[in-house]
């Protein structure tokens, strides 16, 4: 399934003014010498940038996220670097609509009255989009499975509903289809609200028994929708005669903001490699991790790409995605204003989206869908193979993390081109194995910051971040070096759906 953004194309303005000709993506050669790069791209230097990027933020209100004063000198302090070094530098602009959370309620009436705490562990969440509305009235189970695998299609159809939804609140099980369809679904039935309680089972690198955050995507939903955990729900189901109380404050803010695309000035432009990374933070933080670190890796990059004469084979163009925090909208504007052709001749997308955790895991995007089943495009295993070649000569351990949708290659897998990237871990929790092999707390977050006040420089780990940022030079000027094709252009097997049950909470990111 394709996710539909309604981002207003018609008000849109590209400005991108670049040729996006591009040729089939280039197979990574095996004798690629990245040693003198990656001398070069430090976590000092790195670093450096983050500092510049936390003095913006708490210059600017405390954040960078987009369309916002912070947003912009962030962009500026970027393009300003790139200019110098030569690049080929350009602004994509593109509007949305944007959630604004004001307030939300979530109390049991009846029976054993209790109030949940909005964000509180096992307690609720609002849903992004969420309709606004206070409604009062019977809680009417849906389709639940509570045993076993707890595999779920709650709310995925139509006849999931029947009469007794009508002013009722609906109590729906994640699972299968989007978060949407299933409030959509709610509604349609006549739901005054919809509760949706977490699935119950076991998905490495993923919490899906904890509270979570969500989406519904735009347009806003009709009713108030909110999210809990899977105790909360499995116990709300467990009684007879339930009452609650659910409400939502919330609306949506036009958004005009843009992307920052910058060229190597040399390379074959029809095999162009596209390295991304989001510059937008949430609004509650300077998002140093979160992404200043994918941010400033990819900068590094190319500026000491610059200062080693290093050039390219093929263009590389470093894309710093804005509005990724509000739903991706930044890359998937990039890729759904380009034509078929110049979609089948893109080379290949390389995302780096928090790669300095400080209590984390190396994860490399499972390519070839050998270990979740969901493989992306022809050419990603490919380029899951050049990092995974990497980290083994390095003598690193990794971990594959799914194709799920939750970061800005999903734009481009949604349409059949490769992708990859690294990742060092959000919201999830560390296992004991995963602290065994990498270090770290087991029973901790990966960040405990994450999408907090408090992801700032110190929200990172410097010896992963020297790590990432190495396989990020390397993968760089592997692919920017080629001359072979990786075969892209033709989808894999992932639907994308877990991406529409994303947020700007990046739900399994």
């Amino acid at each position: 399934m394709r996710q539909t953004r309604n981002i207003h194309r018609a008000a849109i303005a590209a400005t991108i003014g670049l040729a996006v000709s591009f040729a089939p993506p280039a197979l990574a050669a095996t004798g690629t010498n990245s040693g003198a790069l990656r001398s070069a791209v430090t976590a000092q230097n790195i670093t450096e940038h983050l500092h510049t990027l936390q003095n913006i933020a708490t210059a600017n209100g405390g954040n960078r996220a987009a369309g916002t004063s912070g947003y912009e000198a962030s962009a500026q302090y970027i393009e300003g670097k790139l200019r110098a070094a030569g690049y080929v530098v350009e602004r994509q602009h593109f509007t949305y609509d944007r959630y604004d959370f004001t307030s939300a309620a979530l109390q049991r009436v009846s029976p054993n009255p209790e109030t949940y705490a909005h964000g509180s562990d096992e307690d609720f969440l609002d849903m992004s989009y969420s309709g606004s509305g206070d409604v009062t009235a019977d809680l009417v189970p849906v389709d639940l499975n509570l045993a076993g695998d707890h595999a779920s299609t709650s709310g995925c159809e139509a006849d999931d509903f029947d009469a007794s939804m009508q002013g009722n609140i609906a109590l729906i099980q994640r699972g299968t289809c989007s978060f949407r369809i299933k409030a959509d679904n709610a509604a349609d039935a006549g739901a005054m609200g919809v509760i949706i309680f977490n699935q119950g089972n076991v998905v490495p690198g993923d919490d899906r028994l904890g509270l979570f955050g969500g989406t519904l995507d735009l347009p806003q939903a009709e009713i108030p929708v909110v999210s809990t955990s899977y105790a909360t729900g499995a116990e709300l189901a467990g009684l007879s005669g339930v009452r609650m109380r659910l409400a939502v404050d919330a609306d949506v803010t036009p958004i005009s903001t843009f992307n920052v695309l910058a060229d190597t000035p040399v390379g074959r432009a029809d095999r162009t490699v596209v390295v991304g990374a989001h510059l937008d933070s949430v609004a509650e933080g300077p998002g140093i991790n979160d992404n200043g670190s994918g941010t400033a890796a990819i900068l590094e990059t190319a500026l000491q790409m610059n200062k080693l004469n290093l050039a390219p084979t093929n263009r590389v163009r470093f894309a710093f995605w804005g509005g990724e925090e509000d739903g991706l909208i930044g890359s998937e504007y990039y890729v759904n204003q380009l034509t078929a052709r110049q979609i089948k001749e893109h080379a290949l997308n390389l995302n780096f989206d928090m790669v300095g955790s400080p209590n984390f895991v190396r994860f490399v995007y499972d390519g070839d869908g050998s270990a979740f089943g969901e493989k992306g495009p022809n050419g990603s295993a490919l380029v899951e193979k050049v990092f995974l070649d990497y980290f083994k000569s390095q003598n690193l351990p990794v971990e594959p993390t799914e194709f799920d949708g939750r970061s800005d290659y999903f734009g481009f897998i949604s349409n059949g081109i490769p992708a990859g990237g690294l990742f060092t871990g959000a919201e999830g929790t560390k296992s004991v194995e995963e602290a065994e092999i990498f270090g770290g707390t087991a029973g901790a977050a990966y960040d405990p910051c994450y999408h907090a006040a408090c992801d700032g420089i110190d929200n990172m780990d410097p010896g992963v971040l020297e790590e990432m940022a190495d396989a990020i030079a390397h993968s760089t000027l592997t692919f920017g070096m080629t001359t072979s094709a990786v075969n892209g252009t033709t989808k894999g097997n992932g639907s994308g759906n877990v991406h529409l049950e994303y947020k700007a909470n990046k739900l399994l990111k």
